[in-house]
């Protein structure tokens, strides 16, 4: 299990991409989570919404991703990548937790369209 997850995290993440996994086999559709965890970089504007693991690969995540470039856009990324990068002084991407969802992961990306970055 990678770092920036609590175990509840990441058994919620992991049942959400199961059940994803099971609906497109079934039908082609998905269904629309909550985003269970925050992931913020200290130094800069990048963030990330996380809903699901991938469950045949643990380490990929599917989230709302926001690099601070002004193009948030819903896709995957490597935990091992995220946990791998370092800024000044050492700092990690870092899971925030005060974070609260309020909404669901395409309705964060509704909004981080038309504002161009996320707020959550």
């Amino acid at each position: 299990m990678n770092t920036l997850l609590t175990a509840c995290q990441h058994a919620r993440m992991l049942a959400n991409g199961t059940a994803n996994a099971k609906h497109i086999a079934e039908d082609g559709n998905t269904q629309d989570f909550w985003p269970v965890v925050k992931l913020f970089c200290a130094w800069g504007a990048a963030t990330w919404l996380l809903s699901e693991l991938d469950p045949e690969d643990p380490d990929i995540a599917f989230g709302l991703c926001d690099l601070g470039f002004g193009c948030p856009e819903l896709g995957s990324v490597r935990l091992s990548e995220l946990a791998a990068v370092r800024g000044p002084g050492g700092l990690r991407i870092e899971r925030d937790r005060h974070f609260k969802p309020t909404k669901s992961l395409t309705a964060y990306a509704a909004e981080a369209a038309d504002k161009g970055r996320v707020l959550a």
